[in-house]
């Protein structure tokens, strides 16, 4: 057969290189639209003020907004959660953080950590109380693993929990902890007699307390805290009755992982189009930067890796829907995504200039909320060893 004329094919769209929006049916494209339409109404206009005051003073509101347009536990089922595909749910993390990574990490740690621990491992009675209202927006809910000096290696957490009587007494600490000082509920991980168990924790329970985390230059527009837990008592019925040991917190990370290899490319194509927007308009010797070929070559590289990284978790999203993801695979598009990610934005700030280290602009702010979604869920190097063990079968972790 001769091949089709090219007046038959689809014009190419700068925006979608790869034509991978023909993989999107229309509710995913549904699901895209509202998000993206609501971080440009709501978040876009006001970010660069929040992350230069280091505030989000509106984050409860925000809450409420995100919990009625279905994106707080959007992926979970029931319970007043949407029951969003995999797909659908890795769509709203790329809107969610092309608008900044701390908004994405609020509906994160809300729904992958926080909603997911108590969807998968709490009792009845717990979901029933808490899962509504969280899908809401009503009560924000936060994930109490890493502490002062434990992050990497949860199995050597000091937070204990010892029973008294019919009750659970809490002891420890927890550190960098988004949305810990205006969460209602706090899923804390702790040592017990048993092994390390899960504790869904009211925040108005006497002994806890959440000081927020100040001084930081990354997620400025992101509530940060650390847990304080002092002699915190809970009743019997606290503990997340379906899980034992660290199959529980690392399963709700692999969730909240999988939601992080979309939304590093929505930081990226927020900086990638910054990029092609300057380069287009900024003129130097006389003509568009964008009509010199290293500015052209910069830009290629940057659009082959943004599509590769989209077209990878759209992969992952896929497998997920089929019940059929590794966690090995979650670690394979962290690591590249979130690196490939902090490399545009660096690269869209050599395009940008001067102007790239400006507010105006999103590349900067990008970049350095990058440099904490790096390491926060995982570091490279943890994620390294993750691949490297399922690569040769033999364990470098010790």
């Amino acid at each position: 057969m001769s091949p089709s004329p090219k007046s038959s094919l689809p014009p190419f769209d700068p925006t979608d290189p790869l034509g991978i929006d023909d993989l999107l049916d229309p509710e995913d494209l549904a699901v895209r639209a509202t998000v993206r339409d609501w971080a440009a109404d709501r978040v876009l206009p006001h970010v660069a003020e929040w992350y230069e005051k280091g505030e989000l003073p509106v984050i409860r509101e925000l809450a409420r907004e995100l919990g009625s347009i279905g994106a707080l536990g959007m992926s979970l089922s029931g319970y007043g959660c949407a029951g969003a595909t995999a797909v659908q749910y890795g769509l709203a993390c790329l809107e969610l953080e092309a608008a900044d990574s701390g908004i994405r990490s609020l509906v994160s740690v809300q729904g992958s950590l926080a909603m997911y621990a108590i969807h998968r491992f709490g009792s009845e009675e717990q979901k029933q109380q808490w899962l509504p209202r969280m899908a809401a927006g009503e009560v924000i809910g936060c994930f109490g693993l890493t502490e002062p000096d434990h992050g990497s290696d949860p199995a050597s957490m000091r937070t204990h929990a010892k029973r008294d009587g019919g009750d659970w007494v809490l002891n420890g600490r927890k550190m960098w902890i988004t949305n810990g000082s205006v969460a209602g509920v706090a899923v804390v991980w702790a040592q017990t007699e048993d092994g390390i168990r899960g504790f869904v924790v009211p925040t108005d329970t006497p002994g806890f307390s959440a000081p927020e985390i100040k001084h930081k230059w990354s997620l400025r527009a992101s509530v940060t805290s650390e847990l304080v837990l002092d002699d915190v008592r809970l009743p019997a019925d606290a503990v997340l009755p379906e899980v034992t040991g660290l199959r529980g917190p690392l399963s709700c990370l692999s969730h909240a992982r999988y939601g992080i290899v979309w939304g590093a490319m929505g930081a990226a194509r927020s900086c990638f189009e910054a990029a092609v927007e300057y380069a287009r308009s900024r003129e130097q010797f006389g003509r568009p930067i964008g009509g010199f070929q290293l500015t052209q070559a910069k830009l290629a590289d940057m659009a082959v890796e943004l599509h590769k990284g989209i077209l990878l978790a759209h992969h992952l999203g896929r497998r997920m829907d089929a019940g059929r993801l590794r966690p090995e695979q979650v670690s394979f598009g962290k690591l590249n995504n979130v690196r490939e990610a902090i490399e545009i934005c660096r690269t869209a700030r050599t395009i940008l200039g001067a102007n790239g280290i400006s507010l105006e602009y999103p590349v900067m702010r990008h970049a350095t909320n990058l440099e904490s979604v790096l390491t926060y869920e995982g570091t490279v190097e943890m994620h390294q060893l993750v691949l490297g063990k399922a690569l040769t079968g033999l364990d470098a972790f010790r």
